[in-house]
């Protein structure tokens, strides 16, 4: 009479082989993660930088004056336009960067990012469209397997 089953043998090997494709799923599953977290800490990074050169230009290239830095050359943490007869100022304030106009202050930088390291540039002819040279420093709150992702930015705006 024939028995059904496995013997010790075909169990120790299917147990053998269960063992090896977890492994490489595991191990596969843990590089996802990781992937996953690297890009969860850069994207606020890309989108915080787009959106704050994005404000700066249009900010910048309708403003009738440049208030701060005044001078060709200056230099400033803060920067001050004049856009139809009322005063912006974009100053660093802690780790975050804020406007702030008649209407009020908002924070350019979103929860997860920290900017650090803002400059603001004056160049520019007597007489002429003076540009404003921006540079900050963004760091990603969320870390990943890597660390935490710091990128520095940099951008030249002229008036129109």
């Amino acid at each position: 009479m024939k028995q059904k089953g496995f013997t010790i043998i075909e169990f120790l090997i299917y147990c053998g082989l269960l063992l090896i494709f977890l492994y490489i799923m595991t191990g596969l599953f843990t590089q996802i993660l990781d992937t996953q977290l690297v890009s969860e800490s850069t994207n606020p990074l890309t989108q915080d930088s787009r959106y704050i050169f994005s404000r700066l230009a249009y900010d910048i290239k309708r403003a009738s004056s440049i208030a701060t830095p005044s001078a060709i050359g200056g230099e400033s943490q803060t920067l001050g336009l004049v856009i139809g007869g009322q005063s912006y100022a974009y100053t660093p304030v802690g780790l975050t960067l804020t406007e702030s106009d008649p209407t009020g202050t908002r924070t350019l930088n979103s929860y997860a990012t920290q900017v650090s390291n803002v400059s603001f540039r004056r160049y520019g002819n007597v007489g002429g469209k003076p540009s404003i040279r921006v540079i900050l420093t963004l760091t990603g709150v969320a870390s990943s397997s890597s660390g935490i992702h710091t990128r520095d930015f940099s951008a030249t705006i002229g008036q129109l």
